[in-house]
């Protein structure tokens, strides 16, 4: 700090330090960055939403209001003005139910918006105008621009279950195995269908969602499985896709904590990537015709304390580095609840859609996500499980938007498909920057969590950036287009935002 002569007047005294505070937060504003396009990370897949529970009733809605509902979660449109209608998501998972809503009460699931419907009737033929608010959306994401569909199973189709529901009476594996071709079949038909009655076909399969957990509390669809019975049934839908021709790949993991990936400590649940792709494993499965090299795992209890939250993010990207040529997707989040934040009671606001950025953030740099996906795209609950939000009414309500929505988009409307992730230099605390280049596009997101604006001074390393437009989520803007710069020195990202910045 400069010297003041002994006998400066005292308001002068005043005068230089309040301007030379003033100048110090001030600079502490600028956010110093280097992004390196020479050195590239994982290509990004896309992002993601599932039609569980409320589309099944949302899709039979008036035809404005289910349009609506569809253009705020897939349309790439903009308005006159620049503003996005939607968030472009790219990838969309279709929930095959497994027939608990035909048993209505005598599913003991007892709330009707999470029971599931399904094509295979109980008298065992299929009715292909079963599921039609369900299909209603898969049609509206493939008008909207949607290319890869994902078919997913909480739990066989009670006809195929040990104890005749869609969930574990002891918590342990429910599928009949005796039954897996009956199951494995009842696969391909439902692909086969889906693409003579909609014309889509599945690009995906996921046989298993959150295998660890025991699903015996009856208030949804679920089955638990080992990881040798995950194998044997892997295995089995694998015949039947290749005796059968099915062009759709299988995905697997599913994991119901990220952890399970690499370690847990059980040993008959944890170390899927070890487990399923070490081809020393007794329930390796990576050579598998039609199984996809990736594997899957959702976020969920791991993001509080902050170092547990890096540190599990880390060692799921160790885990799958070690096997050469395996991806992985984060494909299911919604906020369930940890120390940071509940996930009872819906919250339109910026707090949760901060808290969902800074986890997209962490998903994509530390574990290499190349796909990140949503659980419920639309909810009807009191809950922070959705991205769109509507009254518990079958037939017709209101239509909410989310701030937790919008957040996503900051990702998903720009990071397109075939996106590389590129190295980015100078984080500060409390603000997390990434940057993708998709051909001569750079997309860059910065999180900022803090209460202050700040500017980021954005150097791109042997580039110069010409033309820039910034689109902002906070709580006055919804992905809004922001500012527009003519290079990268000092780009405004405001307090408590998630803003996007576009650059050639």
């Amino acid at each position: 700090m400069m010297r003041l002569q002994k006998h400066t007047n005292p308001f002068f005294i005043f005068l230089v330090l309040f301007f030379y505070n003033a100048f110090a937060i001030a600079q502490s504003k600028i956010v110093k960055i280097e992004i390196d396009p020479s050195i590239q990370f994982q290509t990004i897949e896309g992002f993601g939403a599932s039609d569980a529970w409320s589309c099944q009733f949302a899709g039979l809605w008036p035809d404005e209001k289910k349009n609506k509902m569809a253009d705020l979660l897939f349309s790439s449109k903009m308005t006159d003005t620049g503003q996005p209608v939607g968030i472009g998501l790219n990838m969309w998972r279709f929930s095959i139910g497994a027939g608990s809503a035909a048993q209505h009460k005598e599913s003991d699931i007892g709330d009707e918006w999470r029971r599931q419907l399904s094509f295979l009737q109980p008298d065992g033929q299929y009715n292909w105008n079963a599921m039609p608010g369900q299909t209603w959306f898969l049609k509206a994401a493939k008008a909207r621009g949607v290319k890869q569909f994902i078919g997913f199973v909480n739990s066989p189709h009670v006809g195929f279950t040990k104890n005749g529901k869609a969930y574990s009476t002891d918590g342990k594996c429910n599928l009949n195995f005796d039954k897996l071709d009956a199951f494995s079949n009842d696969m391909v038909e439902t692909i086969k269908g889906l693409k003579t009655t909609t014309g889509i076909e599945l690009a995906y399969l996921s046989p298993a969602n959150e295998p660890q957990w025991k699903w015996n509390e009856h208030n949804q669809e679920g089955c638990p499985y080992t990881n040798s019975e995950l194998a044997q049934l892997y295995k089995g839908v694998n015949k039947a896709f290749a005796a059968n021709q099915i062009k759709t790949k299988i995905q697997i993991g599913e994991a119901g904590q990220l952890d399970y990936l690499y370690n847990n400590g059980n040993s008959e649940k944890g170390n899927q990537v070890d487990q399923f792709f070490n081809a020393s494993s007794p329930n390796y499965v990576g050579n598998l015709s039609h199984l996809d090299q990736s594997i899957s795992g959702h976020s969920y209890f791991t993001t509080s304390p902050e170092q547990k939250f890096i540190n599990t993010r880390k060692k799921t990207a160790e885990a799958v580095a070690k096997i050469k040529g395996l991806r992985y997707w984060m494909s299911e989040y919604c906020i369930l609840g940890d120390s940071l934040m509940r996930g009872e009671k819906r919250d339109l606001g910026i707090a949760p859609a901060l808290f969902i950025a800074k986890l997209i953030h962490h998903d994509l740099v530390l574990s290499n996500a190349t796909s990140w996906q949503w659980w419920l795209a639309i909810s009807s609950g009191d809950y922070k499980d959705g991205l769109v939000y509507i009254d518990k009414n079958k037939t017709n309500g209101q239509v909410y938007d989310s701030k937790m929505l919008w957040a996503l988009g900051n990702y998903s409307r720009f990071i397109g498909e075939g996106s590389k992730r590129l190295f980015v230099k100078g984080e500060a605390n409390q603000v997390f920057v990434s940057s993708y280049q998709n051909d001569k596009k750079l997309v860059t997101v910065a999180v900022n969590l803090t209460e202050n604006d700040l500017d980021l001074d954005m150097n791109v390393k042997g580039k110069k950036q010409s033309v820039v437009q910034t689109y902002v989520t906070s709580t006055e803007y919804n992905l809004t287009p922001f500012k527009k710069y003519k290079n990268t020195k000092s780009v405004r990202v405001p307090a408590k935002s998630i803003t996007t910045i576009l650059s050639n």
